[in-house]
């Protein structure tokens, strides 16, 4: 059984960074689409970032497009997110999430693209 754990969540002030590190067990993820979404109290969740199976390819949304940085580690069956000029907007559990339905698929933004999921991440920027 897979298993995606979150860490490096925390308390930080606006203009500062965070590194989000999601660790995989059970399974490697080296050949799938790896993704990181967010949720706000009150709001929907909501795509962050997504990487192909090899790094080669991602995607963001414009909220956060040039200041979060997706990566992958398929040695350490890891992912990360890199987030710098954090804004108070981007207060949220952070989740990480695999799509495991098929090897070396399309990166996909949508929720349903992904077939499991951590339990996330607190990640709060103070103003």
């Amino acid at each position: 059984q897979v298993q995606l754990v979150e860490s490096g969540g925390g308390v930080v002030q606006a203009g500062g960074s965070l590194r989000l590190s999601c660790a995989a067990s059970g399974r490697s993820i080296s050949d799938y689409t790896m993704g990181w979404f967010r949720q706000a109290p009150g709001k929907e969740r909501e795509f962050v970032a997504t990487i192909s199976w090899a790094g080669g390819l991602t995607y963001y949304p414009d909220s956060v497009k040039g200041r979060f940085t997706i990566s992958r580690d398929n040695g350490k069956n890891t992912v990360y997110l890199q987030m710098s000029v954090l804004k108070p907007e981007d207060s949220a559990v952070y989740y990480c999430a695999a799509d495991f339905r098929s090897r070396r698929a399309p990166i996909t933004t949508t929720m349903t693209g992904y077939t499991d999921w951590g339990q996330g991440t607190q990640v709060t920027v103070s103003s």
